[in-house]
């Protein structure tokens, strides 16, 4: 592999797009039509998200090098084919690049983007061994990237844009929970404090539970509040059907086998949310 390639595999460009892409949802949440936008501001969100995002993933694998020099030693850094201080250098110039992009778009967003990757950055080197707080954290990370890009084009937070947001936090937690269960031995081995470890998997499931189910609350509020088009009811009763019906799932049946089938359908139920709420902001 060369060293190019070892530099792309660093930053996982499929995550990169993926947040890039989250805030450009958010921009769409916040103005539908995409009417009277700034572009040159909404080029300037993707571009902060998907550069922070891969600063983040850099400096993961830079803080995992030892670890994945046994579990997975074809990695850039373990491999010698990134040296340790050539990967601190890029995610450097990555961070920069992505703050840049974030001042010329708004004071705002600047501190948006400064306050994302910092919980990022902690996650990635002292909140993945924490539990819960490090589930908030990822949580945190995932729900960001639509308030950031509501503020790129509007300069503020709609409602539609909140609830979803707050959706997107709890639905994660829940699900980063329910992956505890999955990881329990390996984390278990690696004194990882997740409610798997420290209470069992029985009192995780009833956690990610009610995460799932809070997630669940919160989608009629947009209906009642009469910020969504009727196009929003089928695709979200579907979406709190799912979630629901994974919550008792996950309860019925807290096996390592059944949390991991329950992690991947409430990924699905999350993007059927995402189109319930895209939709729903179309008039």
């Amino acid at each position: 592999m060369s060293k190019l390639g070892g530099y792309l595999r660093l930053m996982r460009p499929v995550n990169c797009l993926m947040m890039g892409f989250a805030v450009t949802v958010g921009a769409v949440l916040a103005s539908p039509n995409l009417s009277g936008v700034f572009w040159p501001n909404l080029t300037y969100g993707v571009i902060t998200g998907f550069m922070l995002t891969a600063a983040s993933m850099v400096i993961n694998d830079y803080y995992d090098r030892e670890i994945d020099a046994i579990n997975e030693p074809n990695r850039p850094i373990p491999s010698g084919l990134i040296k340790p201080k050539e990967a601190l250098a890029f995610a450097f110039t990555l961070t920069a690049t992505g703050f840049a992009t974030a001042y010329l778009t708004n004071t705002f967003c600047f501190v948006i983007a400064t306050v994302a990757w910092i919980v990022s950055v902690t996650y990635v080197t002292v909140g993945k061994r924490s539990g819960l707080p490090g589930n908030f954290l990822v949580s945190i990370c995932v729900a960001t990237p639509f308030i950031y890009g509501s503020y790129t084009v509007a300069n503020l937070l709609g409602l539609n844009v909140l609830i979803f947001a707050s959706m997107a936090f709890l639905a994660n937690t829940g699900r980063e929970i329910t992956k505890g269960i999955v990881d329990v031995q390996g984390d278990r081995i690696n004194n990882i404090q997740t409610l798997a470890v420290r209470y069992g998997e029985k009192a995780a499931a009833i956690a990610a539970a009610f995460f799932y189910l809070s997630a669940v609350l919160l989608s009629p509020i947009p209906w009642l509040s009469n910020i969504v088009s009727l196009w929003f009811i089928p695709l979200v009763a579907l979406t709190d059907f799912g979630l629901a019906a994974s919550a008792f799932m996950l309860l019925e049946d807290f096996s390592r086998e059944n949390a991991r089938k329950v992690k991947r359908i409430v990924l699905l139920w999350f993007i059927v949310g995402l189109l319930a709420f895209v939709v729903g902001a179309v008039r």
